[in-house]
């Protein structure tokens, strides 16, 4: 059984403290709703600037910390009652707050495990059944690998490092062959467990075997699925799996595809090390030493012999997401969203509660601005997404659904999956977004130091390069929004990773005691969370800057240029980022002067609405409608998964034909680079175009 969460936080604000709220909202609510409405730009401001105050002023930990108490009583895995008990919750919230709120269904293809079991039979003679899932935890799903296919193998093991591509050639290059093995690899290395699996299929291993090294939790199992070839539901590629919707058959080619060949399954550390530390064959090379914390000082083939079997069920089900939805006064048809999954493989405290509390919470602090009269100038939407986990399925359907009104209408995504791992805070956006980013962390406290905004540590943090990090992984909600929609996107968390990712402990107490024992980081969280809601909006110009795009985009063309042959040209990316970055420059411009013009009147407002239209939509420029080679779906020329997993996180369509050489000339493979250069050239023109807003 897991132990009772820890009574560390009272569940509700005590009477004193609630009284003190109320009295600094009414006076702030009276200010702040008895201030003169006008909507010149400097009145705008202030009062954008009061909801603020407001805003911040209404956080309350303990509050944050009875929500995620209340989400992580029981697991609530995707396409079970507890699942949908925990959708039911999400929507009582909402409705109790005077919200208006609504579900979406779908019907998907979900993946579940029947039966599993280990042993290891080593060279003496001895043999041992080994453990694959924590010790007794109530409700919670046994440890696999969502998609793997069943299978059956009694193979000798072998080591292969985190399992990428260099390190099979260092394996090949010291004689060992790992064809017909169970290949045990440990997490890291910059690949997915996905990725890891299929290396080791074209490697012609007969399983896969994942573990987590780390000297604490070393009894956790981390659960995860090993789809691969895109995101979303695999029996609707393209669109949403709506009720008597077309869906395809389990036996088609292009749902078989998408799933692995060889069966895998996760480890704890404790058990990896039973098995690695009997290995025998060559030692471990010192390149994968240095980091190595396993008992493994040989990589085998054997002596020892594993006998594994997993049997797995792949069941269509039916899956929701669930929305509240607060209506814009002025441009009721753009769409500010905020999104988190709800659905966990087991508790789920951190991933991805933390972040569910967090949406809560935001909830109910806009409900109060509202009870005092706030009204935001766009539509905002707080999305809770389902079956996240097996490849962000809730997210993808919708986005899939809502495609041409996410084109025209979304103003951008905000995505908080993990709220908080640990320490530190991490940011990651579209480029347009970075100086709001930038001026929403100076308002918002630090949570682990006193009477600092949050910006000064992240800033100090960086060491001076750039801390905002982009959306090319495919590891959270934003994926569909950015790589398929072009929505501009930011998505954030506190910490890096955490030791119980995916496991069993997992759990309320585990965040109390470790993560965030008073609850501080998720009230920064939630605090910038809500802050770049609000100016997304009700700021009468959208905060946007293309100009930090522009920068992006001519330090990837710097970078790119370390990477290709002299023979390609990078001319036509050189010459489309003049281009944009002269549009940007002249779009900045304009928002300057607008943004200064006191004179209002319909000629002013059709100027800004048709400023901010183009400010939106460039974005959409990126996308190319032919998608990837061989992985249409994904749309963004710039930002996106790269097939070579260990390459350059931008551009990828031309990082994927620098690495693919398989089966072409070296005449053909240039030519190859060279189309996909002259892609992005045109992606970046037409976006450069749509930030003019000009036919040519």
């Amino acid at each position: 059984m897991m132990p009772k969460p820890m009574n560390v936080l009272t569940t509700k604000p005590s009477p004193l403290s609630t009284v003190v709220l109320l009295l600094i909202l009414c006076i702030l609510g009276f200010y702040a709703m008895h201030f003169p409405h006008s909507s010149t730009p400097s009145s705008a401001s202030q009062n954008l600037s009061q909801v603020e105050t407001l805003f911040l002023s209404t956080s309350s930990n303990s509050t944050i910390s009875s929500y995620l108490r209340a989400l992580t009583l029981h697991p609530h895995l995707a396409g079970t009652k507890p699942g949908s008990d925990i959708a039911r919750y999400v929507l009582n919230h909402f409705t109790s707050l005077g919200l208006k709120a609504h579900t979406a269904t779908y019907t998907t293809l979900l993946s579940f495990p029947v039966h599993s079991s280990l042993s290891a039979h080593f060279s003496e003679g001895t043999s041992v059944s080994l453990r694959l899932t924590e010790p007794t935890a109530a409700g919670v799903v046994p440890a696999y690998h969502a998609y793997s296919p069943s299978g059956a193998v009694h193979a000798p093991a072998v080591f292969a490092n985190y399992g990428r591509e260099r390190d099979y050639r260092v394996l090949g290059a010291m004689g060992v062959n790992v064809s017909g093995c169970v290949v045990v690899v440990r997490k890291g290395g910059e690949i997915g467990r996905g990725a890891v699996v299929e290396k080791a299929e074209a490697h012609g291993a007969a399983a896969v075997l994942v573990y987590g090294e780390g000297d604490t939790w070393r009894k956790g199992f981390e659960r995860g699925h090993v789809m691969r070839g895109g995101i979303g539901d695999p029996l609707t590629p393209g669109w949403a799996g709506i009720e008597g919707g077309e869906t395809l058959g389990l036996e088609d080619s292009e749902v078989l595809k998408k799933f692995p060949k060889i069966p895998s399954m996760p480890l704890s550390a404790e058990v990896a090390d039973s098995i690695l530390s009997s290995l025998g064959g060559a030692p471990v090379p010192l390149e994968w030493r240095g980091t190595l914390r396993s008992k493994v000082r040989h990589v085998g083939p054997g002596p020892t012999f594993l006998n594994f079997t997993y049997q797995g069920e792949n069941k269509v089900a039916a899956i929701q997401n669930v929305f509240a939805v607060i209506k814009g006064s002025e441009e009721p048809d753009r769409y500010v969203l905020l999104g988190n999954h709800r659905d966990a493989w087991t508790y789920g405290a951190v991933d991805p509660s933390s972040g569910t509390a967090a949406l809560l919470d935001i909830a109910r602090r806009f409900s109060v601005l509202l009870g005092l009269g706030w009204k935001p100038r766009r539509t905002i939407i707080l999305c809770s997404w389902d079956a996240e986990e097996f490849g962000m399925i809730g997210s993808t359907e919708w986005v899939e659904q809502n495609l041409i009104n996410l084109g025209s209408k979304a103003v951008a995504y905000l995505n908080v999956d993990c709220a908080v791992q640990g320490p530190g805070f991490f940011v990651g956006s579209t480029p347009q977004l970075d100086n709001l980013i930038l001026e929403v962390t100076k308002k918002v406290k630090d949570p682990d130091s006193e009477g600092v905004a949050l910006y000064e540590n992240w800033a100090a943090s960086s060491a001076g390069s750039n801390n905002i990090q982009r959306l090319s992984g495919v590891d959270s909600d934003f994926a569909p929004f950015v790589q398929h929609a072009g929505v501009p996107s930011i998505d954030m968390y506190y910490g890096r990773d955490f030791p119980v990712y995916h496991t069993a402990f997992d759990s309320y107490n585990w965040m109390a005691e470790y993560a965030d024992p008073f609850f501080h980081r998720h009230v920064a969280v939630t605090g910038v969370w809500g802050l770049l809601a609000l100016h997304l909006a009700g700021d009468p110009i959208l905060p946007f800057n293309y100009v930090s795009y522009a920068n992006e985009l001519q330090l990837y063309k710097n970078m790119l240029s370390n990477f290709i042959d002299q023979k390609i040209s990078l001319y036509p990316l050189t010459l489309s980022i003049e281009e944009f970055a002269s549009a940007a420059k002249e779009v900045d411009g304009e928002v300057k002067k607008l943004r200064l013009q006191e004179t209002e009147g319909c000629s002013v407002d059709m100027k800004r609405r048709a400023l901010n239209d183009r400010l939106m939509l460039a974005e959409k420029g990126f996308l190319d409608a032919y998608g990837l080679q061989g992985r249409q779906w994904f749309k963004h020329l710039v930002y996106g998964p790269s097939s070579d997993h260990e390459r350059l996180n931008f551009f990828p369509g031309i990082s994927d034909s620098i690495t693919s050489s398989t089966g072409v000339t070296e005449r053909e493979r240039l030519a190859s680079i060279q189309h996909e250069i002259w892609r992005v050239a045109r992606a970046i023109h037409r976006a450069a175009s749509a930030l003019r807003g000009e036919f040519t």
